[in-house]
């Protein structure tokens, strides 16, 4: 993991590592802590979240006592957690100054602050200094050996991080913590069966610990038991979403893979309405390129409960057989439901340019600039859009925007090389080119410097270096086609068009790009080059199968739904099993939840039953009581003249309304928009 990584994965838990030292044993000591206007007044900001006028008060504490370490260490915090670290490493210091000795909790707190700030800064050596102080100070705080060994276990110090979760265990044996990290040590050290006698502990200590199952699982599929490896990730999953376990799954081989898809499919047959199973199941067959399968299981899991993430999915594997129009339908979907999701932005760009609408991908760059202006692949993606549709000065300026936010994009050099030369500019472009080759200067780093040492006119080098580009065997067909552009750049007519054939043989379908890259100029217009993108690209329209869900093409009407508000909630009539009630509409919120009291009431009288209980906690005593955390499928809402079907909710306590529906679960029915002035959500759905 790089040194980003590392202060990402060690600051995440930090913020409570320091409320937890502040937050003990105040009476324990005889410490004299402030008690001036404005120092209490910025605590108060703080706990209600009001950064700003928190540091206000703060500051001002400081002008009024010059030697505040309490101020001094609020504002260190502070600054922290708004990523100003030269003035939040400043204020740590000072606080650790002027701070009383004797106030140990303040003085730790401090310690870890500024172990933060030099994380950011990525001096790793300071950051552990400051960690062990802290434990110095307070050497019963298991937070504290864990952000040590964290950093331990990324500088593959084994030894010594696991020495801290040793130590974690003696403090607290009952923590599952400690015993995972020497776990995960073990792995990575590949000393397997230490690794899963850590994580048979755990399991032991919490049978519901989905970690420690995909953790197990790791080591189990790496000693080649694939049988239980398989188990336990569907154990893992089971128990909660566990990212590692969903990795394991979908990178699944021989003979795992097809062992893990059974078992998917045994899954889904006994929770029907649990989007868990398709969907990895979908995750599994995209990742072995078997798109259009893929798209099977996500529209499967769409139906149980349709999420942004599951769009996107659906709009990856439509791109990748060229279905433009339903990827573009299904990036929409996904935009509607998370609007903030840049990567959905980058999609639709490219779905645009694919479709051969340039100038709309621009636009979507134009968007995603707007809401991030410092992204320098922004700049250099719409860069490479405007030089493709003929805006070489729109380009040079983005590419140069590009190179001022990243010095490294060697990839935004080399197109503004590109574009200097066939403006004639030489002399700029081989300035270009030479810092291409100074920033990809060794075989691991090669990604364009073979179009580099082409404008030089270093033919022998450029092959040399798209031969160890194609000999990793990253993506054949980009890099076969990358090779066609290569050989056409420098007038071999032949291995252009040889490559070209490999790069449509591994499934590249760029057809409007090929339309539109001017690297194909000098083969573009021969009889051989013609013939051979109308041979491949009638095979990619023969492979289209016409059974895809055609999402655009479906004709479409708005559902007016009245609502009533209460105190500022939302809340909407419906039926539920037939049974009248109100939800309350939240469009903040992703779960479906039903109070315990409704539960038990549709339960008691017929509008639930037993085979409505789903998922891993099961519990119903014999009087038809159902306890908090259980997850209930509920078969049919209907508000409005519209109907969800097998709607998953979970029991919990204080609920206000008997049933809340977040945004996530009624687009479900497609696009949701609210009308305050007339009181109405707007659906708009398929006929």
């Amino acid at each position: 993991m790089n040194m980003k990584s590392l202060c990402l994965s060690q600051c995440r838990m930090l913020m409570l590592v320091i409320s937890l030292i502040v937050g003990t044993a105040v009476f324990a000591q005889n410490v004299k802590r402030p008690e001036s206007y404005n120092y209490m007044r910025g605590i108060e900001a703080y706990n209600k979240e009001d950064m700003n006028e928190a540091l206000e008060y703060f500051n001002k504490d400081i002008q009024e006592n010059p030697k505040s370490g309490y101020s001094y260490s609020w504002i260190a915090l502070i600054r922290l957690q708004n990523e100003e670290y030269g003035k939040a490493l400043t204020a740590a210091e000072l606080a650790i100054k002027y701070l009383p000795k004797k106030d140990k909790e303040y003085i730790a707190s401090s310690y870890v602050t500024r172990a933060g700030v030099y994380l950011h800064l990525e001096d790793t050596v300071k950051a552990l200094n400051d960690f062990t102080a802290a434990i110095r100070i307070y050497p019963e705080k298991t937070g504290l050996y864990e952000k040590r060994a964290q950093i331990y276990y990324e500088q593959d110090n084994y030894y010594q991080a696991d020495a801290d979760y040793r130590k974690m265990i003696e403090l607290d044996p009952g923590e599952a913590t400690g015993y995972m990290g020497i776990g995960r040590n073990a792995l990575e050290q590949k000393r397997l069966d230490d690794a899963i006698s850590q994580f048979n502990h755990v399991i032991k200590m919490d049978e519901s610990n989905s970690r420690a199952y995909a953790f197990r699982a790791d080591a189990e599929l790496q000693k080649e038991m694939w049988h239980e490896g398989t188990n336990d990730l569907i154990t893992s999953m089971q128990c909660d979403w566990d990212e590692k376990a969903a990795i394991l799954i979908s990178e699944l081989k021989e003979p795992a893979s097809s062992m893990m898809l059974s078992k998917l499919k045994i899954q889904a047959k006994k929770s029907p309405n649990e989007l868990t199973w398709p969907y990895l199941t979908g995750l599994m067959s995209m990742n072995n390129k078997k798109y259009k399968k893929a798209i099977e299981y996500f529209l499967q899991a769409n139906k149980i409960e349709a999420t942004s993430t599951i769009y996107q999915r659906l709009a990856d594997c439509y791109c990748e057989i060229g279905a433009y129009d339903e990827a573009l339908a299904s990036i929409n979907q996904s935009l509607d439901m998370d609007s903030t999701e840049l990567a959905n932005l980058v999609k639709k760009a490219y779905i645009y340019y694919e479709m051969g609408n340039v100038k709309a991908a621009i636009a979507e760059w134009d968007n995603l600039l707007t809401i991030d202006p410092e992204s320098s692949m922004g700049y250099g993606r719409r860069g490479w859009y405007k030089n493709l549709d003929g805006d070489l000065e729109g380009a040079i300026e983005d590419m140069t925007t590009s190179i001022v936010l990243n010095p490294d994009n060697a990839y935004a050099y080399e197109c503004r090389g590109d574009i200097y030369m066939r403006q004639g500019k030489k002399e700029l472009a081989e300035a270009d080119f030479k810092k291409v080759i100074e920033i990809e200067n060794s075989p691991e780093k090669y990604s364009c410097v073979e179009y580099a040492y082409q404008g030089l006119g270093q033919y022998d080098k450029a092959i040399a270096a798209l031969d160890t580009i194609i000999a990793r065997g990253e993506d054949h067909a980009s890099d076969y086609y990358n090779a066609a552009c290569l050989y056409s750049r420098m007038k071999d007519k032949e291995n252009a068009l040889k490559y070209l054939e490999k790069s449509f043989e591994e499934g590249y379908i760029g057809f409007s790009h090929l339309v539109k890259d001017y690297d194909m100029d000098f083969i573009r217009d021969t009889p051989e080059y013609k013939k051979l993108v109308e041979k491949y690209k009638a095979i990619y329209e023969k492979n289209l199968d016409s059974d895809i869900e055609q999402v655009s093409s479906k004709e479409t009407v708005t559902t007016e739904v009245p609502f009533t508000k209460e105190s500022g909630v939302c809340k909407v009539k419906c039926n539920v099993n037939g049974l009248p009630l109100h939800f309350v509409f939240d469009t903040g919120a992703s779960d479906v939840t039903v109070s315990m009291v409704e539960a038990t009431f549709m339960m008691k009288n017929g509008y639930l039953s037993s085979k409505d209980v789903v998922g891993n906690q099961r519990y119903m005593d014999a009087n038809g009581e159902v306890s908090v955390g259980t997850v209930i499928n509920l078969k049919d809402v209907n508000f409005g003249g519209l109907n969800l079907t097998n709607v998953r909710a979970s029991v919990v306590r204080n609920q206000k309304a008997p049933l809340l529906l977040g945004q996530s679960v009624l687009s479900r029915l497609g696009k949701i928009e609210i009308d305050n002035s007339k009181n109405i959500l707007k659906i708009t759905h398929s006929k």
